[in-house]
Formats: C-alpha cells, sequence, structure tokens
C-alpha cells in the first residue's frame, strides 16, 4: 500500500495526463504523508495541519478558509463560500448533517487520522457530482486496497498516532486488512480526545470533545468490474461549541455505501451507487456550560437520514467521451426544542421534514488540437415539505399563535434548477491555460425556508441573531468566470486563478420588517422574549464575489525550496451597499524547507491582513491583522515508519482569527461576546506506521 507526503498537486495534475485521466481541470489533490518518498519534478511543500478535522487542512489551500465553529464544527469555506453552498463529501457521499446549526459540518466525519487524501475543486464542481453553488471537496477516507497476489490475502496496515499540547489532545486511528489481487476486506477505527484550547490569555471554555470512529469496508474485483461496500459508526460525545447556544451532547451517525464501476462493453464504462446516512444528535445549554435558571434551560433533538444514489454511463475514452446519468437524494429532518425540567414543553421547530431531489446530466469531453474541452448540464427537480408544527401545553402562548398561524399557512415548495459548466484548457507544455464559465445553483435549505419560531438556528452562521425563514424563497443562481494558468518548469511552479460570481437571488439574513427594533409583530414579540428586538428573516437579494489566489513554490538549491500560497476575496451586496456576511481577510503562507533524502525541516510564516469590510446587517465585528510563524518537520526512520513534529505559533502570539465565531459562555477566559481567539503555541508529535 502506498502512503505518500502531503502533496499540494495541482502542478502535478495538469501536466500529467496519467494524474490527471478523467478529473476536472482545476482539481488539486492533496494527500496524506508518505512514508516512502514521492518522486516527482516538484513537490509542494509538507502539510503539517495538526487540527482534528479535515477542515483546517483544507484551509491551507489556496482560495480555501475555515470557518472556527468549534473544535469539531469547523466549516469550509471556498472563494468567499461556504456550508452546502459548495458541494462537501465523504468517499464520495453527499448527505444532510444533523444540527439545524451544523454542528456537524461533512468535515465533522473526517478525522485526519484517517484521511488519506482530499480532492478540492475551488472554482465549480462538475455537474457529475451533484449540485453546488460554488466549488466542491471530498475527503476520501484510507481503505485497504487490491494487492498483487493472485490468490494468497496479504496483511495491510496503516496506523497514525499524535498529541498535541495546546489542547492535551491525543488522536490515534487507521485501518487494517488483508487484500489480493480480487479481494479486499478492512477495517477502520479511531479515537479522539481533547481537552480546553490554551490562548495567551487563558483557556477558551468549552473547547473539550471526544469522538470514536469504527466501520469495515470490502472490495471484489468480478468480471468487468469491482464492488465495494463499506460502513462506517461515527459516536461523537460531550464537545463544546462556545459559538454557538448549545452544547454537543452527541453525534450518532451511521454511514453505508454499495458501489459497482467498471466496462459493461467496449468503450462502455458503468458506475453507480447507493448509499445511506442516519444523523442522530442531542445538544442542551447546561451541562458543558453554566446552566441558565430552570425554565431557561433547553435540549434539543434532531435526527436527519440521507438515501442517495446515482448512476453514470460514460461512451469513449478518458480523453473523449459523452457522459450521462442521473442522481437522486431524499432526506428526512427534524428536532424537538424540550426542557427536561418541564416535562409539558416541548415544541417541533422543524416537524418531520422532507427534501426530495432527482436530476439527470450529461457530459461531454472533446478537445482539438492542443485545446480540451469540457461541458455539462443537470437539471433538478426539487421538492420540500415539512408538517404542521407539534407543540406541548408548556409552549407560551406567543409561540404557540406562531405554530398555529405556520400550520394553516404554505409548508410545501418544488421547482427546477439548470446548473451548466464548461471548461477549457490547453496543454501547451510546461503551461496548461484555464478558462471557465458556469451557471451554478442553490435551492434553499428547509431551515432557510421553513422556519417559523423565532431561533438561532441558522445553518451555522453563528452571528448571535434570531432567524425565521421565508417559504417564498426562490433558489439562488451564480453566473460564474474564472480564468488562470498552470505553470511548471524542472525546478518551479505557479498557480494563479482569477474569478468573478454574480450571485442573484443570493440567500442573506435582512430585517424582519420595515421598522426594525419597533416590536410590532407576533415574531418580533417572541424574538424580544428571548433575547434579540430584532430578528432577522431570510430573504433573496444580489451579491457579488470575485478575487484571486495562488499556488506557487521553487527549489532553490539542492533540498533548499520556498513554496507559498496567497488567497483574496471580496463579496459585497449588489442591491445595498453592505458587505457579505464571513468573508476571508486577503491571506497567505511562505515556507522555507530543507528537504533531505530522509528528512525535511520547514520554517513557515503565516499572514492575516486586517478585515474592515464587514457585515453590517450581521453586526459582523472588525479584526486586526497578525502574522504567525510554525516550525515543523519530519524524519523518515525507516521505509514504513516516519516521525512528525513542530511547534504552532511559534512565539505565542495572541489573534483573533477573523471567521471564528463568538464566544456564549460564561466563566471563560474568553468575555461573553468576544471573538474567540486563536490557538496559543503548540507543540505536537505525530506517528505513522504502515505494512503492505
Amino acid at each position: 500500500m502506498t502512503i505518500s507526503r502531503m502533496t499540494l498537486a495541482a502542478a502535478l495534475v495538469a501536466a500529467s495526463p496519467a494524474l490527471a485521466e478523467d478529473a476536472p481541470a482545476d482539481t488539486i489533490v492533496v494527500s496524506a504523508p508518505r512514508i516512502t518518498r514521492l518522486q516527482a519534478v516538484i513537490d509542494a511543500e509538507d502539510d503539517q495541519q495538526t487540527g482534528p478535522d479535515a477542515a483546517g487542512f483544507i484551509a491551507r489551500q489556496p482560495g480555501a478558509a475555515l470557518i472556527d465553529n468549534g473544535t469539531l464544527s469547523g466549516q469550509v469555506q471556498l472563494r468567499g463560500l461556504f456550508g452546502d453552498r459548495i458541494l462537501l463529501r465523504i468517499n464520495g457521499q453527499n448527505f444532510a448533517t444533523g444540527g439545524p446549526n451544523a454542528m456537524d459540518p461533512p468535515m465533522h466525519y473526517a478525522p485526519m487520522v484517517l484521511v488519506d487524501r482530499v480532492e478540492i475543486a475551488r472554482g465549480i464542481s462538475p455537474v457529475r457530482d451533484g449540485p453546488g453553488l460554488g466549488g466542491g471537496v471530498n475527503a476520501v477516507l484510507k481503505q485497504v486496497q487490491f494487492g498483487t497476489g493472485d490468490v494468497s490475502l496479504s496483511p495491510q496496515a496503516d496506523i497514525t498516532g499524535q498529541v498535541r499540547s495546546v489542547d492535551e489532545s491525543f488522536a490515534v486511528g487507521g485501518i487494517a486488512g488483508l487484500a489480493s489481487r480480487d479481494l479486499r476486506l478492512g477495517v477502520i477505527a479511531s479515537w479522539e480526545e481533547g481537552g480546553d484550547t490554551r490562548f495567551p490569555g487563558g483557556r477558551i471554555a468549552g473547547t473539550s470533545y471526544r469522538r470514536g470512529v469504527y466501520g469495515v469496508h470490502a472490495g471484489v474485483r468480478t468480471g468487468p468490474g469491482t464492488l465495494s461496500f463499506e460502513y462506517r459508526r461515527q459516536e461523537t460525545g460531550r464537545s463544546g461549541n462556545p459559538p454557538f447556544a448549545m452544547d454537543i451532547i452527541y453525534f450518532h451517525t451511521d454511514f453505508a455505501r454499495l458501489g459497482f464501476e467498471g466496462d459493461v462493453a467496449d468503450g462502455v464504462q458503468l458506475a453507480a451507487h447507493a448509499d445511506y446516512t442516519a444523523v442522530r444528535h442531542r445538544m442542551n445549554n447546561f451541562t458543558l456550560r453554566p446552566a441558565p435558571v430552570t425554565v431557561m434551560q433547553r435540549e434539543t433533538d434532531t435526527y436527519a437520514n440521507t438515501l442517495g444514489a446515482d448512476l453514470a454511463l460514460r461512451f469513449g475514452s478518458d480523453r473523449r467521451h459523452l457522459r450521462i446519468g442521473a442522481d437522486l437524494q431524499q432526506v428526512d429532518n427534524g428536532y424537538v426544542i424540550t426542557n427536561p425540567a418541564m416535562p409539558a414543553f416541548f415544541v417541533y421547530a422543524l416537524d418531520r421534514g422532507q427534501r426530495e431531489r432527482i436530476a439527470g446530466f450529461a457530459e461531454w469531453r472533446t478537445g482539438a488540437g492542443p485545446v480540451e474541452a469540457e461541458l455539462g448540464v443537470r437539471v433538478d427537480s426539487h421538492r420540500a415539505r415539512v408538517a404542521a408544527p407539534r407543540f406541548g401545553p408548556g409552549l407560551q402562548a406567543g409561540p404557540a399563535g406562531l405554530a398555529r398561524a405556520f400550520g394553516n399557512g404554505v409548508r410545501a415548495w418544488q421547482g427546477t434548477t439548470v446548473d451548466a459548466a464548461l471548461r477549457l484548457w490547453a496543454e501547451a507544455g510546461s503551461i496548461t491555460p484555464r478558462l471557465m464559465l458556469a451557471r451554478k445553483t442553490r435551492v434553499p435549505s428547509l431551515i432557510e425556508r421553513f422556519s417559523w419560531l423565532p431561533t438561532e438556528a441558522s445553518g451555522g452562521l453563528a452571528d448571535g441573531n434570531i432567524y425565521v425563514g421565508d417559504p417564498r424563497l426562490t433558489p439562488e443562481t451564480a453566473w460564474i468566470a474564472e480564468v488562470g494558468f498552470d505553470w511548471q518548469s524542472s525546478t518551479a511552479y505557479a498557480r494563479p486563478v482569477i474569478y468573478y460570481r454574480r450571485v442573484d437571488n443570493f440567500i442573506q439574513g435582512v430585517p424582519f420588517d420595515g421598522t426594525p427594533g419597533l416590536i410590532n409583530t407576533s415574531v418580533e414579540m417572541v424574538s424580544a422574549a428571548n433575547g434579540d428586538a430584532t430578528p432577522l428573516r431570510f430573504a433573496n437579494v444580489d451579491a457579488e464575489i470575485w478575487g484571486a489566489d495562488i499556488a506557487f513554490g521553487t527549489r532553490l538549491a539542492g533540498p533548499l525550496r520556498l513554496d507559498g500560497v496567497a488567497s483574496y476575496v471580496r463579496g459585497r451586496r449588489r442591491d445595498i451597499p453592505d458587505n457579505l456576511y464571513r468573508i476571508a481577510p486577503p491571506n497567505g503562507r511562505l515556507a522555507l524547507a530543507w528537504d533531505a533524502n530522509d528528512w525535511m525541516l520547514a520554517f513557515e510564516v503565516q499572514g492575516f491582513a486586517a478585515q474592515n469590510r464587514v457585515s453590517t446587517t450581521n453586526s459582523e465585528a472588525t479584526t486586526r491583522g497578525y502574522v504567525l510563524a510554525n516550525l515543523t518537520g519530519h524524519w523518515l526512520i525507516r521505509d514504513r515508519l516516519r516521525l512528525d513534529a513542530g511547534i504552532e505559533n511559534l512565539f505565542d502570539r495572541q489573534y483573533l482569527e477573523h471567521l471564528a465565531g463568538y464566544n456564549r459562555i460564561a466563566q471563560s477566559d474568553v468575555p461573553v461576546g468576544a471573538r474567540l481567539p486563536g490557538p496559543g503555541r503548540s507543540a505536537f508529535i505525530r506517528l505513522r506506521w504502515a505494512l503492505g
């Protein structure tokens, strides 16, 4: 089993047909650390991100950033978009998260000790992968691979362990199994625990966590193709979430996926998958943080079941083909708010919600001379509905009146969306110019459309505002243009990109009515009773996002190399003079590394500019710029054993990440309402061993 060192393969994908094959022209593949060296013309830096989730790992790539909503609740931002505006998958599986505030965003289910590689489409995701307003990410977990033996089964293993000081955490996980040329059988497991994160001013209360994963996977080569199966169970235990009104008590999540890929006729390939995800979640505001008075204690139980399937036929070769296919997804989702001390108090704020989507798509890969082209179109039919709210006799009169009114109103929607994407690139020696044009859409979530009860449920915005939905919302439509090039020589590479995205009907919180602060509606009365006299309503507005990013690097002399990443994104509304919420400030990384045959030492500087272009509507606070330094390295002890170590935030700098949330937990060293600080100085050690 090949285990590769972390490498940003943007230049390699563009330069090598063997790597590119059927991959999109703008896909970046970032792999986990190899124990044997990767031989390539140019290698990007070893990426030593030590956070528990793949979200922080992805955030180090060009155009990406981390929405820090908690240690296990970080969301990926790509070129200003986050949440379900980008297509996020684990092992190719897309699913609904279990919490109304996205405490379990997709990368919550990709512990770094289990990640093999991450595939990132920074600009636009291919239409074959599903709907999405922007780019896409697929985190691929480790699996036992097919072996070389004809009959005999050979053992394989890949185990990683890590400790780090900033939160006194440890993580261990990996895979083990047996494989021959035609059969593979494996198990996967991990366990992680961490305490409260330290920063130069003390500890950030409510940031401890625990999480476990276990499962099995198998594959069989039979006849024309390969059958595969995987099952995983993830159990997240008590984990704090300072930016939210509640903490995670548990997530119990099951994943199952069955697939077939292979040739069914001469020049015809079939790919078919079916998958299921079931999330069960509990959160409350009194177990992991100072409890409020009994009457204000709240506990919420949620569920989300996702059933998905896809089928595609490809006619032709890797470089010249027509692909046609279909996919579908059905989501059942709901949650109930209770007070355990008052059994008569309960309300189903989202009751028996359902989303259904069925789609067809076609992609044509062609070219002429040095120019390659991929044109894709997909059409999705959508349905969404919720049941009339149920509530107990202990619910106050105001919310009960809103529940009855919503039950008598519009509780269903259906519509059709059309996505199209054109990619053009030219294979011209050391330089590959690229142009992309797209029309991409996103339908409103159940929370955005059907939230009738004024709460902080916002799909993870974590801005402290109370929101309600609007059944009249229409889908978002983005018109996207991107131009860039990949350049690679024998000693250097660069991949600059500039882009523009015009979004019609962008879904944004706006004042509930034309007289914010004047409490003259039932919604505002209930919201004021919950602590916010100026609630927001999800509405369609107009927006635009543009920017540029680059990955670059060069070998300076012998094993000495320099690698860097820089990103700039600007987001604003077109209907009023305001900025979009939670847009990453300009930032960059520069690393100087001595990369010898069996060891590497790197000094990295990360810089983030001040962010003064903030959302007034979301009451977003500005942040100052800062610079951090990191020292990392690795040692290949022997062929199958690698040791990584380092110190992050070397000079123990106190700083505020602009994309971090605001503290909601009392009795912390961070004041209530203040933006959460970044971690202080942290040493780490990671050991990885492989067999087979």
